[in-house]
């Protein structure tokens, strides 16, 4: 199931019982939030969800599939993403709902 930000909305709205613009706005805050600490290279943990960590890739060689040219990718920051171990447990065991 992919959810959408507009569907995590209406799911927030349900169920804290708060205006649409309320719940938006509230979600807004959150992604934003995320979004700055990544972007200033800290890790942002949410407990019994999990990590996002952002990472250093180093330049590396690299091939253009369409012209199968060599090339070198440059260095780059990306985002990872790993999950507790309460939240792989009810993964794996089917406990985990929306």
């Amino acid at each position: 199931m992919t959810l959408t930000k507009n569907e995590l909305v209406e799911i927030v709205q349900e169920r804290l019982g708060i205006q649409r613009n309320s719940a938006s706005e509230n979600i807004e805050i959150l992604l934003e939030i995320i979004k700055e600490t990544l972007q200033n290279g800290e890790d942002f943990l949410v407990s019994g969800f999990g990590k996002f960590c952002v990472k250093d890739k180093t330049s590396r060689k690299g091939r253009n599939p369409s012209t199968g040219d060599t090339m070198v990718l440059p260095k780059r920051r990306v985002v990872t993403f790993k999950c507790s171990s309460n939240l792989k447990n009810k993964i794996n065991h089917n406990e985990i709902g929306i």
